[in-house]
Protein backbone atom coordinates (compact mmCIF):
# COMPACT_ATOMS: atom_id res chain seq x y z
CA UNK A 1 0.00 0.00 0.00
CA UNK A 2 1.02 3.41 -0.74
CA UNK A 3 0.66 4.83 2.88
CA UNK A 4 2.79 1.91 4.41
CA UNK A 5 5.69 3.33 1.09
CA UNK A 6 5.26 7.02 2.08
CA UNK A 7 5.89 6.18 6.19
CA UNK A 8 8.36 4.06 5.37
CA UNK A 9 11.05 7.34 3.74
CA UNK A 10 10.12 9.46 7.00
CA UNK A 11 10.78 6.59 9.59
CA UNK A 12 13.64 3.79 10.55
CA UNK A 13 12.50 0.88 10.65
CA UNK A 14 11.75 0.29 14.51
CA UNK A 15 9.77 3.30 15.07
CA UNK A 16 8.26 2.54 11.72
CA UNK A 17 6.93 -1.01 12.44
CA UNK A 18 5.32 0.35 15.71
CA UNK A 19 4.05 3.34 14.08
CA UNK A 20 2.53 1.34 11.11
CA UNK A 21 0.91 -1.45 13.57
CA UNK A 22 -1.07 1.61 15.61
CA UNK A 23 -2.13 3.13 12.57
CA UNK A 24 -3.21 -0.54 11.59
CA UNK A 25 -5.59 -0.72 15.00
CA UNK A 26 -7.10 3.01 14.19
CA UNK A 27 -7.55 2.42 10.52
CA UNK A 28 -8.99 -1.07 11.83
CA UNK A 29 -11.80 0.69 14.08
CA UNK A 30 -12.07 3.64 12.23
CA UNK A 31 -13.64 1.80 8.91
CA UNK A 32 -15.71 -0.18 11.71
CA UNK A 33 -17.18 2.78 11.89
CA UNK A 34 -17.14 3.94 8.45
CA UNK A 35 -19.28 0.72 7.75
CA UNK A 36 -21.77 1.12 10.18
CA UNK A 37 -22.36 4.28 9.26
CA UNK A 38 -22.71 3.16 5.55
CA UNK A 39 -20.22 6.06 4.01
CA UNK A 40 -19.62 5.60 0.46
CA UNK A 41 -16.39 3.60 -0.79
CA UNK A 42 -14.74 6.70 -1.66
CA UNK A 43 -14.87 7.71 1.91
CA UNK A 44 -13.51 4.58 3.34
CA UNK A 45 -10.78 4.48 1.18
CA UNK A 46 -9.97 8.11 2.75
CA UNK A 47 -10.18 6.86 6.10
CA UNK A 48 -8.19 4.23 5.67
CA UNK A 49 -4.97 6.40 4.22
CA UNK A 50 -5.34 8.78 6.37
CA UNK A 51 -5.70 6.60 9.49
CA UNK A 52 -2.29 5.13 8.19
CA UNK A 53 -0.51 8.82 7.77
CA UNK A 54 -1.82 10.79 10.91
CA UNK A 55 1.22 9.74 12.90
CA UNK A 56 3.63 10.16 9.95
CA UNK A 57 4.49 13.82 12.07
CA UNK A 58 5.86 11.51 15.24
CA UNK A 59 8.72 10.99 13.01
CA UNK A 60 10.48 14.24 13.11
CA UNK A 61 9.88 14.43 17.25
CA UNK A 62 11.56 13.29 20.70
CA UNK A 63 10.03 10.13 21.90
CA UNK A 64 13.14 8.23 23.19
CA UNK A 65 10.45 5.39 23.84
CA UNK A 66 9.79 4.70 20.46
CA UNK A 67 13.28 4.89 19.12
CA UNK A 68 12.48 8.25 17.65
CA UNK A 69 15.36 11.43 18.82
CA UNK A 70 14.13 14.52 16.55
CA UNK A 71 14.14 17.86 17.06
CA UNK A 72 10.23 18.87 18.84
CA UNK A 73 8.50 17.95 21.40
CA UNK A 74 5.83 15.11 20.34
CA UNK A 75 2.64 17.47 21.06
CA UNK A 76 3.72 18.93 17.49
CA UNK A 77 3.56 15.71 15.85
CA UNK A 78 0.26 16.59 14.14
CA UNK A 79 1.16 20.51 12.68
CA UNK A 80 4.61 18.59 11.83
CA UNK A 81 2.28 15.33 10.14
CA UNK A 82 0.74 18.32 8.32
CA UNK A 83 3.48 19.84 7.01
CA UNK A 84 4.89 16.84 5.20
CA UNK A 85 1.58 15.64 3.78
CA UNK A 86 1.23 19.40 2.48
CA UNK A 87 4.96 18.66 0.70
CA UNK A 88 4.10 15.34 -0.68
CA UNK A 89 0.60 16.19 -2.20
CA UNK A 90 -1.99 14.84 0.13
CA UNK A 91 -4.30 17.98 1.71
CA UNK A 92 -6.93 16.23 2.83
CA UNK A 93 -4.80 13.96 4.74
CA UNK A 94 -2.77 16.52 5.89
CA UNK A 95 -6.03 17.90 7.85
CA UNK A 96 -6.30 14.87 9.74
CA UNK A 97 -2.55 14.44 11.04
CA UNK A 98 -2.89 18.33 12.61
CA UNK A 99 -6.43 17.64 13.96
CA UNK A 100 -6.46 14.47 15.45
CA UNK A 101 -4.60 15.54 18.72
CA UNK A 102 -6.96 14.14 21.90
CA UNK A 103 -10.87 15.08 20.42
CA UNK A 104 -9.14 18.68 18.78
CA UNK A 105 -7.21 21.35 20.17
CA UNK A 106 -9.04 24.84 20.29
CA UNK A 107 -7.46 28.29 19.64
CA UNK A 108 -8.41 28.66 23.54
CA UNK A 109 -6.66 24.90 24.27
CA UNK A 110 -3.67 26.61 22.44
CA UNK A 111 -3.33 29.46 24.06
CA UNK A 112 -4.25 28.62 27.29
CA UNK A 113 -1.84 25.84 27.81
CA UNK A 114 1.03 28.16 26.38
CA UNK A 115 1.30 25.00 23.40
CA UNK A 116 3.98 25.84 21.21
CA UNK A 117 1.79 25.29 17.75
CA UNK A 118 0.67 28.06 15.71
CA UNK A 119 -2.47 30.25 17.06
CA UNK A 120 -5.51 28.22 15.14
CA UNK A 121 -8.19 25.92 15.91
CA UNK A 122 -7.04 22.23 15.03
CA UNK A 123 -10.40 20.21 15.95
CA UNK A 124 -11.93 17.61 13.49
CA UNK A 125 -14.07 19.36 11.28
CA UNK A 126 -15.28 16.09 9.09
CA UNK A 127 -17.21 13.10 9.47
CA UNK A 128 -13.85 11.38 8.24
CA UNK A 129 -11.87 13.64 10.77
CA UNK A 130 -14.03 12.63 13.94
CA UNK A 131 -13.53 8.92 13.42
CA UNK A 132 -10.01 8.73 12.96
CA UNK A 133 -9.46 11.25 15.70
CA UNK A 134 -12.55 9.17 17.77
CA UNK A 135 -10.52 5.45 16.66
CA UNK A 136 -7.32 6.63 17.82
CA UNK A 137 -8.21 7.30 21.12
CA UNK A 138 -8.83 3.77 21.74
CA UNK A 139 -4.87 2.90 21.28
CA UNK A 140 -1.62 4.27 22.46
CA UNK A 141 1.64 3.70 20.66
CA UNK A 142 3.41 2.19 24.10
CA UNK A 143 5.15 -0.89 22.41
CA UNK A 144 3.68 -2.60 25.44
CA UNK A 145 0.21 -2.05 24.53
CA UNK A 146 -0.25 -1.90 20.77
CA UNK A 147 -3.23 -3.39 19.90
CA UNK A 148 -4.62 -3.16 23.34
CA UNK A 149 -8.10 -1.31 22.78
CA UNK A 150 -8.93 0.75 25.68
CA UNK A 151 -11.87 0.72 27.56
CA UNK A 152 -14.56 3.93 27.10
CA UNK A 153 -13.70 4.35 30.64
CA UNK A 154 -10.39 4.69 30.49
CA UNK A 155 -10.19 7.10 27.31
CA UNK A 156 -12.96 9.01 29.67
CA UNK A 157 -10.23 8.88 31.95
CA UNK A 158 -7.56 9.65 29.78
CA UNK A 159 -9.38 12.93 28.70
CA UNK A 160 -10.89 14.04 31.84
CA UNK A 161 -7.52 15.95 33.17
CA UNK A 162 -7.76 18.00 30.14
CA UNK A 163 -11.86 18.98 30.70
CA UNK A 164 -15.18 18.14 31.01
CA UNK A 165 -15.66 19.66 27.16
CA UNK A 166 -13.45 17.02 26.24
CA UNK A 167 -14.94 14.18 28.05
CA UNK A 168 -18.40 15.77 26.29
CA UNK A 169 -17.01 15.63 22.80
CA UNK A 170 -16.17 12.27 23.41
CA UNK A 171 -19.14 11.23 24.46
CA UNK A 172 -21.59 12.52 21.74
CA UNK A 173 -19.07 11.12 19.50
CA UNK A 174 -19.79 7.56 21.16
CA UNK A 175 -23.22 8.17 20.17
CA UNK A 176 -23.09 9.38 16.78
CA UNK A 177 -20.48 6.75 15.30
CA UNK A 178 -23.08 3.77 17.39
CA UNK A 179 -20.13 2.29 19.45
CA UNK A 180 -20.63 0.06 21.97
CA UNK A 181 -17.64 -1.13 24.41
CA UNK A 182 -16.74 -4.27 23.94
CA UNK A 183 -15.35 -4.38 27.21
CA UNK A 184 -18.20 -3.66 28.97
Amino acid sequence: MWTTDLLSRYFESGPLGIVREHSRYVAGLALEIAHRLSLPERECRFIDEAAMLHDIGVSQVRAPELGIHGPHTYIMHGVLGREILDREGYPLHALVCERHTGVGLTLDDIVRQNLPLPHRDMCPQSQSEQIICFADLFYSKNPDHLGRRKSVGKVRSKLLPFGEEKVAVFDAWLDTFGYHDPQS
